[in-house]
């Protein structure tokens, strides 16, 4: 019996063997596609120098307008045109916050604006001041994600005025002193998108606060040695900008 077992296993393993040898060999896998390399986008640096031009429209508001001798006033404050360029400087950190420094100047062609002035006796005066340009020194603080900038600025502010005049029932005055004093300070806030490369568009709010004024009409008439004083004089201005940035750090 013990023999009869054996050959019969090992005519089973020899057929097993056999029929293995038949079979047609295990396939190889399919080859690996290449990996791709996809480059990682990069977020857009906005440190470095930058240098632009800006438009818009600002108007003045002169406030408060007192004279000694108790006449009453009234004032335009038209909507003016305006130009000019900007250069700056900003730094960002790790985080998207960004800080920076810019000067700003502005052309403000046509800008006269006109003080009436009525007596008691209704004797009338114009006395005029045009606003030429407009320059502000801030430094900035914002947030950056990727392309686009929110920030606020804020620092000093100085505006170049041609001499005043007045005239008093149509006819020529003079001023014998002035105060003109146009120093102040402003605050602002924009946004801005670089939109290609080293471009970027920006638009932007400021308010500019200048200091009090003082005007003393020559001798002679009904306004001779008037003192008119002007307070909480003001500036807004909306201006669209194009800068271009030169590398970074």
């Amino acid at each position: 019996m013990k023999r009869l077992a054996f050959a019969v296993a090992l005519s089973v393993g020899a057929g097993s063997a056999a029929l293995a040898a038949d079979l047609p060999p295990p396939m190889a896998p399919p080859p690996r596609a290449p990996a791709v390399y996809t480059p990682v986008a990069q977020i857009y640096n906005w440190s470095g120098f930058y240098i632009g031009g800006n438009l818009g429209a600002g108007w003045n508001s002169a406030g408060s307008i007192s004279d000694t001798f108790g006449s009453t006033f009234s004032t335009n404050t038209n909507i003016q045109f305006l130009g000019g360029g900007q250069v700056g400087v900003n730094y960002q950190f790790w985080g998207g916050v960004v800080i920076g420094a810019e000067a700003m100047f502005d052309w403000l062609p046509n800008t006269t604006n006109t003080i009436t002035v009525t007596g008691a006796d209704g004797t009338t005066a114009a006395a005029t001041i045009n606003n030429r340009w407009l320059t502000t020194a801030t430094g900035k603080l914002g947030y950056a994600w990727d392309r686009v900038l929110l920030y606020g600025k804020g620092g000093g502010a100085w505006v170049g005025a041609s001499n005043p005049g007045i005239t008093v029932n149509g006819g020529p005055g003079a001023f014998t002193g002035t105060s003109n004093n146009n120093l102040g300070w402003t605050v602002g806030l924009g946004v801005e998108w670089a939109f290609a490369g080293n471009w970027s568009a920006r638009a932007e709010w400021d308010y500019i606060e200048l200091q009090n004024q003082t005007f003393t009409v020559a001798g002679g008439g009904f306004f001779g040695r008037d003192v008119i004083s002007v307070n909480n004089r003001s500036i807004n201005m909306f201006t669209a900008g194009l800068n271009y940035k030169f590398g970074g750090w």
